[in-house]
């Protein structure tokens, strides 16, 4: 690993742990310069394809995925390792399922089940794209449900 300080690459590794599935994160000091810094090793999913709304196949991103979330969560309290953390179980799920394609609704289904447990409003965000609110009362349709949910939990709780 080259030393991002003095460029040399020679390094050892001084902490190594699990940052989320299929993430490994390295403490590493230059045995050069005598500088830490930190890497993160992923796996790469080479063959796994979305299957787009317009019947367009393209390959998974992570990063792409990632912005959606983000762009859901803007000026929310959310933390990014919870974005992280969502990013890699959706990975893992996807992983997991036997197609090596995946339809973008698919994802999209999931997504929105992980932000509705994380934070509403980023949820109402992400659904009204997602799920092309024409108008207020199709907006209004999924706060009401988000409204009832709540209420049918509260009375669970008595």
């Amino acid at each position: 690993m080259r030393c991002p300080y003095c460029s040399s690459e020679e390094s050892k590794v001084i902490d190594k742990r699990e940052s989320g599935p299929g993430i490994t994160r390295r403490r590493r000091e230059c045995l050069k310069c005598k500088k830490r810094f930190t890497t993160y090793e992923k796996i790469e999913i080479l063959d796994l394809s979305v299957i787009k709304k317009d019947s367009r196949r393209e390959p998974f991103s992570r990063d792409k995925l990632k912005t959606g979330i983000k762009k859901a969560c803007e000026k929310r309290p959310i933390e990014e390792d919870a974005v992280d953390r969502i990013v890699s179980e959706i990975e893992s799920e996807l992983l997991n399922m036997k197609s090596k394609e995946v339809d973008s609704k698919e994802i999209g289904e999931i997504l929105m089940k992980k932000l509705k447990k994380l934070d509403k409003v980023a949820y109402i965000r992400f659904a009204s794209v997602y799920r092309d609110f024409s108008d207020i009362d199709s907006f209004k349709e999924e706060l009401d449900k988000l409204d009832t949910g709540k209420k049918q939990k509260e009375k669970k709780k008595k």
